[in-house]
């Protein structure tokens, strides 16, 4: 690797290092002690911790299965072993998709990004759930893997976002992959059923459909399509679900194009953005798919677009900023994206080799 590269992973690990010290594992927290909670003989949506409104555990209760083990350490070390863990997940997903050569250049800067930053300061799973979707749905389906879609499937149970790449799997015609997702997190969420049934039902039955519970809405993390119109005080209430079908309606039919064109990266990529928008709750942290979508136009040689989402990604704007533009500034880039994330130029090149057309 040459001395420009080692200079420049020095300064965005220190940058990142300096970005990381106002984060306590803030939700990490929550999690370990709703559990103890749960595991002590509470309800475990009842568990409300004595900060900021009360936050209590939001996500299925397969997901407190999955995540049981942080209980028995102290939290901070629960944090600390998810960042670490997490980092190898970003690595590792960032290395399939960008090819190993260039990646101690973009971890680095990937890791100053809000949406990586909040994922690891925070303590959330954000990284996981990337990481399983990237190998599922490039690197099982590349090697032709009857397993292609179990990744899919696992993330959807512990977070019902990710199945919006269920969707894209019916609409590209992937039909195995697709039952095998849905079977998978069929059978787990049902593993959630029969482990913790009262749990369960109350999560799907009333919980989940209480989006406040999780925060309000206008609320300046939360950079979905609902964030903004909520942050609009002249946006009507009833035009929530228009914008979302239409948002909806391009970001899946240009996933299907670039599935037809075999530039799969992209296509994952836009079905991950859309999700962000039309999901009544995408805080920060939930972007995950935004650094690849900085790659992707740096790699296409749109690079004044890259800076620039790249610069406003590390800023961060919304924090400070008092205008109202400037607060819903990733909520204008992710549909910028979903509309205009540009395909690949060029075949061939080192950086797009795992683009190639697969069948399946």
């Amino acid at each position: 690797m040459s001395r420009a590269r080692i200079l420049f992973s020095l300064a965005a690990t220190v940058l990142f290092g300096l970005l990381m010290t106002r984060y306590r594992f803030f939700d990490m927290v929550i999690y370990h002690d709703a559990i103890r909670w749960w595991l002590s003989g509470g309800e475990l949506y009842d568990y409300a911790a004595p900060v900021r409104g009360q936050l209590g555990f939001t996500y299925p209760p397969f997901a407190a299965f999955v995540l049981m083990p942080v209980a028995t350490v102290p939290a901070v070390v629960a944090g600390w072993l998810n960042a670490a863990g997490s980092v190898l997940a970003l690595t590792v997903a960032l290395g399939v998709i960008t090819g190993r050569a260039w990646l101690p250049v973009v971890v680095p800067l990937a890791l100053c990004m809000e949406p990586v930053r909040q994922t690891l300061g925070l303590g959330q799973v954000n990284l996981w759930l990337f990481a399983l979707v990237v190998l599922d749905l490039i690197v099982l389906r590349r090697n032709g893997s009857r397993w292609t879609g179990a990744g899919v499937g696992i993330a959807a149970a512990v977070k019902i976002t990710p199945g919006l790449f269920i969707v894209y799997l019916l609409i590209t015609g992937q039909w195995r992959a697709a039952r095998t997702a849905m079977v998978t997190a069929a059978a787990l969420t049902g593993c959630g059923l029969l482990l913790a049934p009262a749990e369960t039902m109350r999560y799907f039955g009333d919980l989940l459909w209480q989006t406040d519970r999780v925060g309000a809405a206008e609320a300046v993390a939360n950079q979905s399509l609902a964030g903004l119109l909520a942050r609009t005080a002249t946006a009507p209430d009833d035009w929530w679900l228009p914008l979302c079908l239409l948002v909806l309606a391009v970001g899946l039919r240009r996933a299907w194009l670039a599935h037809q064109a075999g530039d799969e990266v992209l296509a994952l990529t836009l079905v991950g953005l859309t999700g962000n928008l039309i999901s009544p709750m995408s805080w920060t942290h939930h972007l995950v798919f935004l650094p690849v979508a900085i790659y992707l136009l740096a790699a296409r040689r749109q690079n004044v677009a890259a800076l620039a989402c790249y610069g406003l990604s590390v800023l961060s704007p919304i924090w400070f900023a008092t205008a109202a533009l400037a607060r819903d500034t990733f909520t204008l880039m992710l549909i910028g994206l979903v509309a205009a994330l540009p395909r690949r130029p060029f075949v061939g090149a080192a950086a797009d080799e795992e683009l190639r057309p697969v069948r399946v």
